[in-house]
Parts: C-alpha cells; sequence; structure tokens
C-alpha cells in the first residue's frame, strides 16, 4: 500500500509541475485596419502571386528546353526560381486569407511547418547568390580559368551541397521548437510564422534557441554575404582596370543584375533581422518583410528576363515571344 501511495504521489508531482502545452493553434493578425483597401490589395496579392509563379517557371522551363541556356549562370538562376516558387508558395496562401478575413487560424504544427520552408528557402537563395557571385568572379576576373573550374560536376555538386547543407540547417532551427511547451498568448501580430514569434509563445526557456538561431544566422547569413563582397570588391577592380569604356560596360553589364538581387535580399534581411522591431516600427517590419517574401520571388525572374540577351533570344526561339 505504501509503495502505490508513493508512485501516485511522484506521478502527481511530476504532472503538476510539468507545463501543459496550452496553445494548438495560432492566429496571424497579418495586416491590421485594412478597411477600404482590403480587396484592391487581396487583388493586388493574387496577380503578384500569379505572376511570380509564371515568370519563375518559365526561367526553369527555358533552362531546361533551350541549349543556348545550358551554362552554369543559368543553371544558378533555375535554382534561384526553385526557392522563389517554394518561398512565395510557403508564404502567399496564408497572407491571403489574412488579408481576406483579417487574420487567419492556423494549427502549432502548420505555424511550424510554414517557418521550416521559410528557412529552407531563404538560406537557399542567400547560398545560391553567393555561389552566382563567385561564378561571375571567375567569368571576368579569371576567364582563362572558367571552364575548367565552373563545369558540370562542380555545379551539380555545389548546388546538392547547398540543398543537403539548407536541409540540415532547417532540421537543427526547427525540431526543438516541436519539444517545447507553449502556453501562450496564441496570437501572433504578423502574416506569417516567423521564429521570435513562435518563441514569443512559449513558456520554456529559449536561452540555448536563442543562441543557436544567432550562430546558424551567422554562419548562414553572414558568411554568404562576405563571399558576395569580397567577389564584388575583386570585379569592379578588375572592371576598372579594362582599358576601354566599351569593355568596362560590357562586363558590368554580366553581373549587373545579380547585385540588384542580392541588394534588394540582403538590404530587407539586414533591416528586419539585425535591427529590433517594436512599437511603431511593426509596420515597416511588416512591408518590409513583404519585400523580401512576396516582391523578390516576382522581382528576381523581371531583372534576369530584362536585362538578359540570352534570355530574350531563348524566348524568340522558342516561340514564346
Amino acid at each position: 500500500m505504501f509503495q502505490t501511495y508513493m508512485v501516485l504521489m511522484s506521478s502527481l508531482t511530476e504532472d503538476s509541475i510539468r507545463p501543459t502545452n496550452n496553445v494548438t493553434s495560432v492566429i496571424l493578425l497579418g495586416f491590421l485596419n485594412l478597411e477600404n483597401f482590403k480587396i484592391p490589395f487581396f487583388s493586388l496579392l493574387v496577380l503578384i502571386y500569379c505572376a511570380t509563379i509564371s515568370g519563375n517557371c518559365l526561367i526553369i522551363a527555358l533552362f531546361l528546353l533551350s541549349k543556348t541556356l545550358q551554362s552554369p549562370m543559368y543553371f544558378f538562376i533555375a535554382q534561384l526560381s526553385l526557392c522563389d516558387i517554394l518561398l512565395t508558395t510557403d508564404i502567399v496562401p496564408t497572407l491571403l486569407l489574412t488579408v481576406l478575413y483579417g487574420g487567419s487560424s492556423v494549427t502549432l504544427f502548420g505555424c511550424i511547418l510554414q517557418l521550416s520552408f521559410f528557412v529552407l528557402s531563404e538560406t537557399s537563395e542567400c547560398l545560391l547568390l553567393s555561389l552566382m557571385s563567385y561564378d561571375r568572379y571567375l567569368a571576368i576576373c579569371s576567364p582563362l580559368r572558367y571552364n575548367a573550374i565552373m563545369n558540370h560536376m562542380f555545379c551539380v555538386l555545389s548546388v546538392s551541397i547547398i540543398w543537403f547543407t539548407v536541409f540540415i540547417i532547417t532540421l537543427i532551427d526547427v525540431i526543438p521548437l516541436f519539444f517545447m511547451y507553449y502556453c501562450g498568448p496564441h496570437i501572433i501580430d504578423h502574416f506569417y510564422c516567423d521564429i521570435e514569434p513562435i518563441l514569443q509563445l512559449s513558456c520554456s526557456d529559449t536561452s540555448l534557441i536563442h543562441i543557436q538561431i544567432l550562430i546558424i544566422g551567422v554562419v548562414n547569413g553572414f558568411f554568404p554575404f562576405i563571399v558576395i563582397v569580397t567577389s564584388y570588391v575583386c570585379i569592379v577592380i578588375t572592371i576598372l582596370k579594362i582599358p576601354s569604356n566599351t569593355g568596362r560596360h560590357k562586363a558590368f553589364s554580366t553581373c549587373s543584375s545579380h547585385l540588384i538581387v542580392v541588394s534588394m535580399l540582403y538590404g530587407t534581411l539586414i533591416t528586419v533581422y539585425m535591427f529590433p522591431s517594436g512599437g511603431q516600427s511593426l509596420t515597416l517590419s511588416k512591408i518590409l518583410s513583404l519585400i523580401y517574401t512576396v516582391l523578390t520571388p516576382l522581382l528576381n525572374p523581371i531583372i534576369y528576363t530584362l536585362r538578359n540577351k540570352n534570355i530574350k533570344e531563348a524566348l524568340y526561339k522558342l516561340n514564346l515571344v
């Protein structure tokens, strides 16, 4: 009897000190006080989403069908389009619901799953942009070694390593979230499930997770940025050494599209994640987040197609224009 009593008391004590997971669903508030702008904003987002999917699918199709685009640069651009499709499909449908209904209810599992695809796509894009900057560096600064280094095997292997690395990073970031206790509140004042708003719902100790996220963020954000900056410093130095203006213009035009995409993505990411947002700047944070989750995937194919003669020629040859 005494042993049975002690076992019962022990189980009651453990249950009483274990936090209860009170949050099973999350409400995303999205953009508040849209009022008369709800339908126009919703229509604009639908148009942007359709154009984004169509544009990025077109780039992937052109790479697969056109023989003139079978080069490392267009292989990387096609991979970048795949990231954009993944990102916009992950974010925009939920955003449309928040705009149409003034908020959207998502299960906690669905919220963490959305975060997983967001981390996967954004991290992949950062690493791909650094790889593309190295490609431009070799093409301009070491043209004689370009074909020897940027061969088919290197391109496939490097992209495979990026996707595998990003998959592992995503698991490291997300898996701990499934084992945390969430006690609320169950409202997130954003239009998608980002890492910090999810952690604010938890009543568990998140200090180690914050350190882990900081380390991974520095490695996967800062390192690619350094590669990009270093590559373009070398590119600019090489271009300035070209004697003719025509030669300098031609050399710069081969990497200007990539530089625009890099500036857009890193400019908004650094502003949102390097500077804390609170109070009056919450709306600004949402707008900046809207740029790199919705507008950047739309502008990437536009920038690469409008500023690229080879893609225009491929469109004409395939009778798509």
